[in-house]
């Protein structure tokens, strides 16, 4: 989720839930390759921070990686071990016509011995578990007996956990938009994954919009993955440390009955060291608008925050002052 999962709404996904693994933005493997080759340290170190750098709140925290090139991605894995990622995942989910001409994401499941070759190398660089986000099927390659065979290849090369998208992608005729929706989604074959491959972790993706999706989809699969739907809408997702993750301590308690308000209190100090070491509020203030759904005024709040949010010098005060807002009408 380009532009979306960036290390300032993890940080916020954390007020929420302390348990759900989160996920990177997909960085390109050859993009962290050019970064380590900056002959400049301080700039080698600004760009790999760039790139792949977050705060110990964000853990446990997966670093997603897109590339084709086993020896740029076992680099790649060993980046992501130094700098404390918990696990590594390879894109073979995303169908946009740019990845696609970068040859990473779902167009790679048209070659799954390739793939293998880079789960090997990826495996091989470090202890890290080496996981994948993947499709079902791509065009025509659909069947249920292509999916099996993909997903036994990647597992022979040292793949255990596999992230599946219920749909196919068409990388020919529909944009990545499209491809969340036009093609049909098929739980059922990821099920029956699960059934067969009883040793693997399988876990799904795709449509899954509340808890209790979730929830029945856990009856026939190890996990469950999702994305814009708690972008959209992150307080809907407050109980999922004491529903799904079995954690009712008095802090989870808490956390599932978390207010607007009370998100914004939490990100005052991330805020604050953020904006004092020289970054700008707004990259952190653009992940709230979802955050008021539902509340009264939530537009002339939003309208509020974006603009005192995007002056230059709009330090950790403007979120204060949101908060106390929105706690002066029960938020």
């Amino acid at each position: 989720m380009l532009d979306y999962t960036d290390r300032h709404f993890r940080v916020l996904m954390r007020q929420i839930s302390r348990h759900s693994l989160l996920y990177s933005e997909m960085v390109v493997a050859q993009a962290l390759h050019h970064a380590r080759q900056e002959p400049d340290a301080a700039k080698r170190g600004e760009r790999l921070e760039r790139l792949i750098g977050f705060d110990p709140i964000e853990k446990p925290l997966a670093l997603q990686l897109g590339g084709d090139d086993p020896g740029l991605l076992a680099e790649a894995v060993g980046l992501a071990a130094d700098w404390g990622y918990d696990e590594v995942n390879l894109n073979l989910g995303c169908p946009s016509e740019k990845v696609r001409k970068g040859r990473f994401g779902a167009c790679l499941m048209a070659d799954p011995h390739q793939v293998a070759r880079c789960i090997e190398a990826m495996a091989a660089a470090s202890p890290l578990p080496v996981t994948v986000k993947q499709r079902i099927g791509i065009d025509d390659l659909d069947s249920y007996a292509e999916l099996l065979n993909f997903v036994d290849t990647l597992a022979a090369a040292g793949c255990r956990r596999f992230a599946v998208h219920a749909r196919k992608a068409w990388l020919d005729g529909l944009d990545p938009k499209q491809n969340r929706s036009i093609p049909p989604l098929r739980y059922e074959l990821v099920h029956q994954l699960k059934r067969e491959r009883p040793k693997l972790t399988i876990e799904i993706n795709g449509g899954l919009q509340t808890l209790a999706d979730c929830q029945s989809q856990l009856a026939q699969v190890d996990g469950v993955m999702v994305g814009r739907a708690v972008y959209d809408q992150p307080l809907r997702w407050a109980r999922v440390d004491s529903d799904i993750h079995g954690d009712h301590s008095a802090a989870a308690l808490a956390r599932s009955e978390i207010s607007p308000s009370m998100v914004l209190r939490g990100l005052l100090p991330y805020a604050d060291e953020w904006c004092r070491g020289g970054g700008k509020l707004w990259p952190i203030a653009r992940h709230l608008v979802h955050l008021v759904a539902g509340v009264s005024g939530a537009r002339r709040w939003r309208q509020s925050i974006s603009q005192e949010a995007g002056a230059k010098s709009a330090g950790a005060e403007v979120l204060e002052a949101a908060a106390l807002s929105l706690e002066q009408r029960g938020y």
